[in-house]
């Protein structure tokens, strides 16, 4: 009688998280490569043919920063998967909230601004509450509160103030305080800094860390990649969904307070809408995929930072503004293209 021995196991693959990679490799991998490669043509282009736009690059900064500060959020919660079509109209939604109810209560301005950040916080809870208590498509979900946003914006407005614009609150207590933090600037030799710079900087670093060092990194991946398979090895995929949504909502409240204070405490309720467009044109000019799972915060900023580039490039070459549009779709269409035979190319690579 002889035994059978047991037939040795298959050998396993290795785990590509292990595999040695080169330099030239890593590099391709980045999904801010293609970004950085149109962020110096766009430059070159601009400083070559706009006599006065090297001269001008603390106005190109700050307009890059008004979009980069949405768009670090946006690019994360890409990155989970999902969208925020009402993120432009929430920003105006902040800025009403905060100077309505300090005129109206005859508060301090900072107490408008602390009922602003509750009532914007709210409404981001309710996109990811609804969105992963319905299950609904998060364009269906959010694409309703845009279109409650933007009529109560202007529907409050008429309402209380009797125009569409709100009463300025520039005398009130509080003002000067709130405005240095929200739209103030230094002066640098003559380089004006303004302070939505440092706010943008502050956020594209936050936000990279919690995605390369948090293990709430790991989970925003893990939901983009596959919420089924993430809820499978244990991610909570709710809680990150909410909180990604909520992380867009204390970006548009900053963006809010901002937009009232650089305008002398008031703001018109029409504003915002559109700027979502903006915000995620930006996170895919940075390499965000559609699709979730792929994404970096620097991708967004640098995508933020070609959209400034290329709206104040177009006003220094003195050209048709109307044709900012047509400029902003052709990058667009371009860097997607190029994102995707890079990405395919390290993947070949590998």
């Amino acid at each position: 009688m002889t035994a059978t021995l047991p037939a040795d196991p298959a050998p396993k693959a290795p785990d590509e998280r292990l595999l040695h990679a080169s330099p030239l490799h890593r590099l391709l991998g980045r999904p801010e490569l293609g970004s950085v490669i149109g962020a110096v043509a766009v430059f070159l282009f601009f400083a070559v043919i706009a006599d006065s736009f090297l001269s001008s690059l603390d106005t190109v900064l700050y307009a890059a920063s008004t979009i980069g500060i949405m768009a670090v959020p946006v690019a994360l919660l890409m990155i989970g998967g999902e969208f925020d079509l009402s993120a432009g109209v929430l920003v105006t939604s902040a800025a009403l909230t905060s100077t309505m109810f300090a005129y109206e209560m005859t508060a301090n301005v900072w107490v408008g601004v602390f009922v602003s950040l509750l009532v914007t916080l709210a409404v981001g809870f309710f996109n990811g509450y609804m969105l992963v208590r319905t299950g609904l498509p998060s364009f269906i979900i959010t694409l309703g509160t845009y279109l409650m946003l933007w009529g109560a914006n202007i529907g409050i407005t008429k309402r209380i103030q009797g125009t569409v614009s709100t009463k300025s609150i520039s005398d009130m207590q509080g003002f000067e305080s709130a405005r240095v933090l929200f739209a103030s600037s230094i002066d640098v030799g003559s380089f004006k800094v303004r302070v939505t710079i440092l706010w943008w900087i502050g956020l594209v670093a936050l936000a990279t860390w919690i995605l390369l060092r948090t293990r709430w990194g790991n989970w925003i991946f893990a939901v983009g990649g596959g919420k089924d398979a993430a809820r499978a090895v244990g991610v909570p995929v709710r809680r990150t969904k909410i909180g990604l949504y909520l992380g867009v909502a204390v970006a548009a409240w900053i963006s809010g307070q901002h937009l009232l204070f650089s305008f002398s405490g008031v703001v018109q309720s029409a504003e915002g809408r559109g700027l979502e467009l903006h915000y995620i044109a930006a996170a895919v000019i940075g390499g965000c995929l559609l699709t979730g799972g792929y994404g970096s915060a620097v991708g967004a900023a640098i995508g933020a930072l070609i959209f400034g580039m290329a709206k104040q490039g177009i006003v220094y070459a003195q050209w048709d503004s109307d044709w900012f549009w047509f400029f902003l779709g052709a990058m667009l269409l371009l860097a997607t293209i190029l994102n995707s035979w890079v990405r395919k190319r390290a993947e070949a690579a590998r």
